[in-house]
């Protein structure tokens, strides 16, 4: 599957237009437009609106534009989607996924809606982990057809209905997060962390980044621009690792060349599994790079 990078995702309230225009601008791997949490009630429709015509007027270069849509059951989800599917999206993002038939509910709106439009193509789709009732379905989520491409932790929502104190470790969204990456890689679609709220500790983002990645998470969910440079270097392979993989490839082609089934790298023994490794590694460089 040729996945896209996902290292850095910025949300942006669709209610402010400048937000959005200066999206353009930052090196962001996507943007989320939201029509979600960060528009009050009153300014849906205006925030709707807007969106539309971004959409319309482009100019965001190589970074993957989502929408994320209303609740389909709240008043404006069903118009979200409808006119983001006629107005050709190429990615929406849905909200506090709870099922396989909610997910449905939406493709079949978004299928009508497309079908009206000729040329028109259904929208990627994004679905959002929120509850736990989310969590309890996430491999029958991941697993559904169509596939999505991207699964999102929403996890402000999920601790406060799984009553989980606030902490830096996460303790208590651990279960969540583990078996969320876990029917990711079982559905090979992407899985990304929520969103660090604290914008005056750049250091504990970098920790957060870090736990999120050791979790095997392929990127976060960011609420500022100022935290894009530190999810970049954090979901970015490093210099060291890059250097690993070229010498892996190299000493498992040697082994491959003289009939052997692993290689010896670095002191190590090389099996298959670090071979995929290694080009995973390699590739995810040659994207960044591009």
């Amino acid at each position: 599957m040729n996945q896209p990078l996902l290292r850095s995702v910025l949300y942006m309230p669709a209610s402010n237009q400048r937000a959005m225009d200066k999206a353009r601008t930052l090196p962001c791997d996507a943007v989320i437009l939201d029509l979600e949490d960060s528009v009050a009630a009153a300014a849906k429709e205006t925030a709707r609106e807007q969106v539309l015509r971004q959409l319309r007027d482009g100019g965001y270069g190589n970074r993957q534009v989502v929408v994320r849509a209303n609740g389909i059951d709240t008043p404006w989800g069903e118009a979200d989607l409808r006119a983001l599917a006629a107005a050709g999206v190429g990615t929406v993002c849905l909200p506090k996924v709870e099922g396989v038939g909610q997910l449905q509910r939406c493709r079949d709106l978004l299928h009508g809606a497309v079908a009206a439009v000729p040329g028109a193509a259904e929208p990627k789709l994004w679905a959002m982990i929120e509850t736990p009732h989310g969590v309890h379905q996430v491999e029958q989520i991941c697993g559904s057809e169509p596939a999505i491409e991207a699964l999102v932790m929403g996890t402000t929502d999920l601790a406060h209905e799984l009553r989980v104190p606030a902490g830096p470790d996460r303790l208590g969204l651990l279960y969540a997060l583990s078996r969320a990456v876990n029917a990711a890689r079982m559905a090979g679609v992407l899985a990304l962390d929520s969103v660090f709220l604290n914008l005056q500790d750049p250091a504990a983002l970098r920790r957060d980044c870090e736990y999120g990645r050791a979790l095997g998470f392929d990127g976060k969910t960011l609420i500022h621009p100022s935290q894009i440079e530190v999810a970049n270097e954090v979901f970015s392979p490093s210099e060291q690792q890059i250097a690993w993989a070229r010498r892996a490839l190299a000493a498992w082609q040697a082994a491959q060349d003289e009939g052997k089934g692993v290689a010896l790298v670095d002191g190590a023994l090389m099996e298959i599994m670090h071979r995929d490794q290694a080009s995973r590694i390699l590739s995810l460089a040659e994207r960044q790079e591009s």
